[in-house]
């Protein structure tokens, strides 16, 4: 019997809606394209024919387009480690459509690494099998981390080779999101002046993603208020599991609150504010303490492109509140951080010291060489008295230990049996996370072997951080090397 073949029931409101933000494109043709990995559990939550994933080369790779699909290459503009580019643009990336998946919710289909566009300035479009890979393997495991991301529905090599610091195997990633609205998006058009475009713009961002605000008298300034909550709660969950993102320019911010563009991400070892991963980062400005600093920076650059919009009438009125909604990022953020800490360390109660409490665990930490993601795993088991795991791995446990005293205290005024609270503290604290050797290791495997085994491996491994499972204690330990030399790269 002969498979059907893969199909869109394509809703293309961005190109319908906003003629003028993109330009109409179509992708390279691949040679021999191929999928080698489908994301079938998620094409079926999307209504999708998962099944025919995997022969589904020509459409994963950008060679054909689907019928009813209307690609396109999208503007935007953004500030890129502070300097301010006002043209960007999808330089490698097709927006195929928009789908409607069955519990309402609309989502892009987008194509990466599908050949050049009218953006690329001077680039090839490509994309190397090694990070398309890695974006892959990072959104789908933010997602089971419960971290909102974008998420991968297929990845396809293209048969061809293509130069990045040697040859390497050209590939494309078949992208889902929320949208592809960024902040980036509305710079774009407030750089130009074109304020009945970042207007049109705007309307159609709250009509996606708050159409509640569509009537409001206020609207854009709930929206900004929106977006800004968004971004806090996102971030709050970046540091609680150790996540840095390494490229944090206005570009890779999404109106949605989704992670976005896994280039030189990484996950901290042991902990430190300070940590960089990214080889282009050499000034720290994303390192892993400055991510909500930038956030809210980010945050402040999209409120000055709607000032226009937030009062027409007085500029200076537009910039108060405008300037409210940014301040009122940092108390956001630290209420939702101190909440989310308050769960990883077992708090069932609030009182006023908890933050205090948790700051103090973390400069008991700092420069201690203790594993992050290990450390609150073992945190759960001292919930029952047993405080070796915690203490142990410390070059001077001093600190830790005077602490351990004060939340023992702590806990002991909530009224929750050891048990439960243990518990409660590994459904939040993942043992599993994509560690930076076991990634490296993995598309290493996949680049110059074409061996997906451990990828596919490492994949299904990550898709339940929360349960510790027999056999699979190499994947929680810490990397053998300490970590200390490790650098991500911007490879898609």
């Amino acid at each position: 019997m002969t498979k059907a073949p893969l199909s869109f029931d394509f809703d293309n409101t961005y190109a319908r809606d906003l003629d003028g933000f993109y330009a109409e494109w179509k992708g390279a043709v691949a040679p021999a394209p191929k999928v080698v990995i489908a994301n079938t559990a998620l094409a079926k939550t999307l209504g999708l024919d998962g099944d025919a994933l995997a022969d589904a080369a020509q459409i994963l790779s950008g060679s054909v387009a689907p019928d009813g699909a209307q690609p396109l290459a999208m503007a935007y503009a953004g500030h890129q480690f502070g300097g301010f580019s006002p043209q960007l643009g999808d330089g490698r990336a097709l927006l195929l459509g928009e789908i409607i998946g069955p519990d309402g919710a609309r989502v892009d289909i987008h194509l990466k690494g599908s050949g050049r566009t009218p953006f690329s300035r001077g680039g090839d479009g490509k994309a190397a099998l090694g990070p398309v890979l890695r974006e892959y393997l990072m959104g789908e495991a933010m997602h089971a981390l419960g971290i909102p991301t974008t998420r991968a529905l297929g990845a396809t090599t293209t048969g061809e080779n293509i130069a990045r610091e040697g040859m390497k195997q050209g590939a494309v990633l078949a992208r889902v999101a929320a949208s592809h609205l960024r902040v980036g998006t509305f710079q774009f058009f407030a750089a130009r002046h074109e304020t009945d475009k970042v207007r049109q713009l705007a309307n159609y961002a709250i009509a996606r993603h708050d159409p509640d605000l569509v009537d409001a008298d206020d609207k854009y300034l709930t929206f900004l208020k929106r977006v800004s909550e968004r971004q806090a709660a996102l971030l709050a969950k970046w540091l609680q599991v150790g996540f840095v993102h390494g490229v944090m320019n206005t570009d890779n911010m999404t109106i949605s609150g989704e992670t976005i563009d896994y280039g030189p991400c990484a996950f901290i070892d042991s902990y430190d504010p300070n940590a960089v991963f990214s080889s282009i980062d050499r000034d720290g400005r994303y390192a892993f303490g400055n991510q909500p600093v930038m956030a809210q920076w980010n945050l402040a650059r999209l409120a000055e492109a709607m000032l226009d919009l937030i009062d027409p009438e007085d500029s200076d009125n537009a910039i108060r509140l405008a300037t409210n909604i940014v301040n009122g990022f940092v108390p956001t953020y630290t209420a939702i951080w101190t909440a989310g800490m308050r769960a990883k360390i077992g708090l069932t109660t609030e009182e006023a010291e908890d933050a205090a409490l948790i700051n103090d665990m973390f400069d008991a930490m700092e420069g201690q060489g203790v594993d992050y993601t290990n450390y609150f795993r073992a945190l759960a088991q001292a919930a029952s008295g047993e405080t070796e795991a915690v203490t142990a791995p410390f070059i001077d446990p001093t600190a830790i230990k005077e602490w351990l005293a004060k939340w023992a205290e702590r806990i002991g005024r909530d009224g929750t049996d050891a048990a439960t609270r243990i518990t409660a503290m590994n459904a939040v604290n993942p043992i599993y996370i994509p560690r930076n050797h076991l990634v490296e290791a993995a598309l290493h495997a996949a680049e110059n072997d074409n061996d997906l085994g451990p990828f596919k491996a490492f994949l299904a491994v990550l898709a339940d951080p929360f349960t510790a499972r027999d056999g699979l204690a190499a994947y929680s330990a810490p990397d053998p090397d300490g970590g200390a030399n490790f650098k991500t790269f911007c490879g898609t």
